[in-house]
């Protein structure tokens, strides 16, 4: 087996990387110890990457039931001496504000970087916030790398850092950066992990009760001081342009490229000059300041919130500089993405001149709206069927975060509302209470253990009115296939233990429970049949595995369906299940053999239209 170039590579080489493996490389040349995580997209690459590397003794990767609970074990590793990397999705740092609030307070002396990966445009989350708040919310220093090569360097400086002042340090991707490619140009690794550092028991620092807390709080704007040094010198943050020249742009995150793309698509290199800033809290404000003093105009240029557009305005208020401050605009929002386009048309406004870029062009279409659709075959589709032969509209459907999210459309309709992740229980449980209407809540088996268990908790404390369909696919399906603790003990190995679902639910107060296998309609039917007339906390797990993850440890399924017969029966099916491998062949109704993967529901639902053959 050739020995993989993240963990291996020397000095000088380079490699075309995803953003997120450039991180990767970033730490290992770090010497980080620890990482954990709880996977989420964009951030989902950096552990698994970790996890299919190994490491060769080199760290220890975790795969956490949350990110609270991530962080924490990567905070604790960092205060055992260790250098830690704690990786998420944006709103994944919402679950582990928690104990990021406390760690900036207490200090973790082995050092602790914590990835953030944003999400503008809402390509694979539920909003679109900016973790850049967190950075300056929780007093955090902050690096954004826009290119793979600083995916790489950033993280290292990152370490150093973090290591250096004791200090947690955010490291803030966008989507866009943590899946780009581009060339990376290797450091030398270390001989080994990073030294462990010596755990000084001081209570004084390390338990924040109140008294101890309030003198920490003090030690933490000397220690964001010091940060701000050394944001004054980052080489992360750069000057260009011609000298003399007037008109300013200070730009931040991926807008950085954009605004390169833009100056070199309109030929304006000499028309402005530029203040790039990579390392972006603390601010570096003695930089900024000058920059501002030397500028009649300045646009600052940031995708999402106006954080530093409202940093400098007041840097300029409080230094009396004159400098007219534009940002924010009809063109540039706080919505979205940003592009080159976009970019290249505002800055064409601000140094008034014709824009390359036509507006709008009359022969240009909208590209057919794809809409959310589960994969061919997958179990949820069928407990979906079940449940909606079973209640209809009679019961309001709580929904999770995950696979079974994209049953919200018609015909499956298994979605009226959604909280946040973890949320179906506990939210399902305040509406039924407060209508007195009855409530069918939907939840994942990763999903279950992320934050699920104590909203079943607190539905069985209160005794509320509730059927929970814990939808057990057997992985951790949307964001990659990444271990959790329901996943069989053969997958899971000897690293981790698997833990029985329905012992977890029995454990938690539930007497009503019950276990079905997902693609049985007959037994699902008598499942909800039962418990639709009974009362409390009920519980159906739904069992099957993930078809794709099934795919990748088996061979594809022997037979296909095909139709039999075309009729009423054929057409109900199509409308009914709209399984993806169903299609029209004009008026009749066929199966995409290359789609199906066999798991015949379809027989069970219109037994006399589709038959099953062998796969060709």
């Amino acid at each position: 087996m050739s020995k993989h170039p993240l963990l291996h590579g020397a000095r000088g080489e380079r490699h075309v990387l995803l953003g997120n493996e450039a991180i990767v490389r970033g730490a290992l040349e770090a010497g980080v110890n620890m990482v954990t995580c709880y996977p989420g997209t964009p951030s989902s690459e950096v552990p698994d990457t970790f996890y299919k590397l190994g490491g060769e003794g080199r760290y220890k990767i975790e795969y956490a039931v949350n990110e609270k609970v991530a962080f924490e074990v990567a905070a604790g590793a960092a205060l055992g001496g260790a250098q830690a990397l704690v990786t998420m999705k944006h709103v994944g740092l919402n679950v582990a504000a928690d104990p990021l609030f406390t760690s900036v307070y207490t200090g973790l002396p082995g050092g602790l970087v914590v990835l953030s990966a944003d999400d503008p445009g809402c390509h694979s989350s539920q909003n679109e916030q900016d973790n850049r708040y967190y950075a300056r919310f929780a007093s955090l220093p902050c690096f954004e790398p826009v290119s793979a090569q600083e995916a790489k360097d950033m993280t290292r400086e990152a370490f150093r850092l973090a290591r250096e002042l004791q200090q947690p340090v955010l490291l803030r991707t966008t989507t866009r950066v943590s899946h780009m490619r581009g060339n990376v140009e290797f450091d030398d690794l270390p001989a080994g992990p990073a030294p462990i550092v010596d755990f000084q028991r001081n209570p004084g620092r390390f338990v924040p009760v109140p008294a101890v807390a309030r003198g920490r709080h003090r030690s933490l704007l000397e220690i964001m001081e010091k940060a701000r040094a050394f944001a004054e010198s980052s080489r992360f943050s750069r000057e260009y342009g011609p000298e003399g020249c007037r008109l300013g742009i200070i730009a931040s995150g991926v807008a950085r490229n954009y605004l390169a793309d833009a100056l070199a698509s309109g030929g304006w290199e000499e028309r402005v000059r530029v203040l790039e800033l990579g390392m972006t809290w603390p601010l570096p404000e003695g930089r900024i300041e000058a920059f501002l003093q030397s500028c009649d105009r300045v646009l600052v240029l940031e995708e999402g919130e106006p954080l530093l557009e409202g940093s400098v305005r007041a840097l300029a208020q409080k230094c009396g500089c004159k400098a007219r401050i534009e940002g924010k605009d009809d063109t540039l929002t706080v919505l979205g993405e940003y592009s080159t386009t976009l970019v290249l048309r505002r800055v064409a406004d601000y140094l008034d001149c014709p824009c390359p870029v036509k507006a709008s062009s009359p022969v240009v279409r909208e590209l057919p709206v794809r809409p959310p659709n589960l994969c061919a075959g997958c179990s949820h589709r069928a407990v979906y069927y079940a449940v909606r032969h079973t209640f209809g509209d009679d019961a309001y459907y709580s929904s999770d975060i995950g696979c079974y999210t994209l049953g919200m459309l018609p015909p499956l309709r298994m979605a009226d509302f959604l909280v946040c992740m973890g949320s179906s229980v506990s939210a399902g449980s305040g509406f039924a209470r407060a209508s007195g209407k009855p409530v069918v809540a939907f939840i994942g088996d990763s999903t279950f253990f992320h934050s699920g268990m104590t909203g079943l908790a607190n539905a069985v404390f209160n005794k509320h009115d509730i059927l929970v369909v814990i939808l057990d696919n057997g992985t951790t399906a949307m964001t990659g296939h990444q271990p959790n603790p329901g996943m069989l003990q053969d997958i899971l190995g000897e690293e981790a233990m698997h833990l029985d679902i329905e012992s977890v639910v029995r454990g938690l107060g539930v007497t009503e429970c019950v276990k079905v296998r997902s693609y049985n309609l007959k037994a699902l039917h008598s499942a909800l049949e039962d418990m639709r007339d009974k009362k409390g906390v009920r519980v159906i797990i739904a069992e099957e595995p993930c078809v794709l993850y099934a795919r990748r440890l088996k061979k594809a399924a022997a037979q296909v369906a095909y139709v039999a017969e075309q009729g009423a029966d054929a057409q109900r099916c199509l409308e009914e299940l709209a399984c993806p491998a169903f299609y029209r062949n004009g008026e009749d109704v066929a199966v995409d053999e290359n789609l199906c993967t066999g798991c015949m529901v379809c027989l069970q639902v219109a037994p006399k239209a589709f038959k099953a053959r062998k796969r060709a």
